[in-house]
């Protein structure tokens, strides 16, 4: 059968009542999901994993996938309205999406997102469908140095995620990855920095301390000016105008470019793409002194980057059995639990699956763009509530993020005292997104690093024999000198 056949066929699966029905649940099951801070994709699938017993393995699937890409829609929500991100993917949609609600364009930001989320989705899942074992054979040739070079280039990529001072950008990153070394050795299994406290010997954990430096920070420093906000807004300003679109176009093309291609890598994952998407918009953009202050384009590349992502995670676990992220893990799990076993043999031995899954994809996507449009108003109306009534909820939902990331009041005190660390940086100018990421890359970075010298035995020439590492790291010594050409060029 050809292309256009297997994908007939998967749309004759997909499209039956019951299967759009589970499409649907799923839709609205992930984007509650998302906007929950704390809950995330992986728990969120997890959670709902028991649920999906006894039923058909497509239709199961179909709902899982659904809360899957479902709640990198949903996340935004309160990153745009309330600072405080739902998913950890859409931690740097608070940047510029925040900005833009407290100009009274928080319509805009939230319709900019959707429909760059569904551009990107469905994007993402023609390449799946398209690409995918192509892909996936050259993301079997990322091992450790590349994965390295790969953390390097983001790392050297920070100064686009502030607007302010590139050697504050870098001080806030050293304090990040310093943060991110505490916890036991993955190597060795010995405890570091952990004095002798048996709760710091897993870490810390990424989301406590993100809704700590954008959610629990802004309620310290008296909040954003909701009320003001609310005041300036109305449902005709909810829609993003054909100006918007002009300046969101090609962050999309470039952020679903971005966000598919990192998706595709094994433990990559859509918070990485969506980081990286928003730098390498922000190193491009004309006027870079916009991001920051409530520019569309910081809204579309990362919205736009972690929905690709979450299609381009699909491509390593369905050709290859490799899952991409933790969730798409707990999705292998589920595969398995079916008797489907994913990997080269899948599309051969289950094509009624593989490819109902594919078109119920593009469904899925179509439900999503639907329910959040029509849903864009409640989202906005939210903030006609007054900041001295609003700021209790959005304290109770980031107490309950953070308490839900591991489920141990620890987390709790953790953002507690990391809010009071936002509010220090904040004052001083220091970027709470450049040491979020560098929490983030941390650990990858040096897991990476640290492999590679096992497997060279130490000899650090690695790294320049190998050529997709080389041109990595090629890559991040540019986005390095950039900064210093152009300014001088000025």
């Amino acid at each position: 059968m050809g292309l256009l056949d297997n994908l007939a066929t998967g749309f004759a699966i997909a499209l039956t009542p019951a299967n759009l029905l589970f499409a649907f649940a799923g839709a609205f099951l992930g984007t509650l999901v998302g906007a929950l801070p704390g809950i995330g994709s992986t728990s969120g699938v997890a959670l709902l994993l028991p649920l999906t017993f006894g039923m058909n393995p497509t239709s199961a699937i179909i709902l899982l996938c659904g809360i899957y890409y479902g709640s990198m829609y949903g996340g935004t929500i309160t990153s745009v309205l309330i600072n405080t991100p739902g998913e950890s993917a859409t931690v740097v949609t608070t940047i510029d999406g925040y900005q833009m609600a407290r100009q009274g364009r928080a319509g805009v930001a939230l319709g900019v997102a959707t429909g760059g989320s569904f551009v990107a989705g469905t994007l993402g899942t023609f390449a799946l469908m398209l690409v995918a074992p192509t892909l996936a054979r050259a993301a079997l040739a990322f091992g450790p140095p590349e994965y390295f070079a790969l953390t390097v280039l983001g790392l050297a990529l920070l100064t686009g995620l502030t607007s302010g001072s590139a050697l504050k950008a870098f001080m806030s990153a050293i304090l990040g990855l310093l943060v991110a070394t505490v916890g036991l050795d993955v190597m060795t299994g010995m405890p570091r920095f952990t004095f002798g406290l048996s709760d710091l010997f897993s870490g810390f954990d990424f989301l406590p301390i993100s809704i700590a430096l954008f959610g629990f920070t802004e309620i310290l420093l008296g909040g954003g000016g909701t009320e003001q906000v609310a005041a300036r807004l109305s449902i005709r300003d909810v829609f993003p105008s054909n100006r918007d679109w002009l300046q969101a176009r090609w962050a999309i093309v470039r952020g679903s470019l971005i966000g598919f291609l990192i998706g595709t890598l094994p433990g990559a994952g859509a918070t990485l793409a969506s980081f990286m998407a928003y730098a390498a918009e922000r190193r491009i953009a004309r006027e870079p002194e916009r991001f920051g202050r409530g520019a569309v384009e910081g809204v579309a590349a990362p919205e736009s980057a972690n929905n690709a992502a979450a299609a381009g995670a699909l491509v390593p676990l369905l050709t290859l059995g490799l899952p991409g992220g933790t969730t798409t893990a707990v999705l292998a799990g589920a595969l398995m639990m079916w008797g489907l076993r994913p990997g080269p043999t899948l599309f051969q031995d289950n094509p009624d699956f593989a490819w109902g899954l594919i078109a119920s994809m593009y469904i899925g996507n179509v439900m999503l763009v639907l329910l959040n449009v029509l849903l864009i108003p409640v989202f906005v109306r939210a903030l006609r509530v007054p900041y001295a009534i609003l700021t209790p909820a959005i304290l109770v939902l980031c107490v309950v993020g953070a308490f839900a990331a591991n489920n141990r009041m620890w987390d709790v005190g953790v953002m507690i005292v990391f809010g009071v660390v936002g509010v220090g940086m904040r004052l001083l100018g220091y970027s709470p997104a450049a040491f979020i990421t560098a929490l983030v890359l941390g650990p990858l970075a040096e897991n990476a690093l640290r492999q590679s010298m096992q497997i060279a035995d130490g000899n650090a020439l690695v790294f320049v024999t190998r050529p997709i590492a080389l041109g990595l790291l090629v890559a991040a010594g540019i986005a390095l000198a950039a900064p210093l050409f152009l300014g001088r060029r000025r």
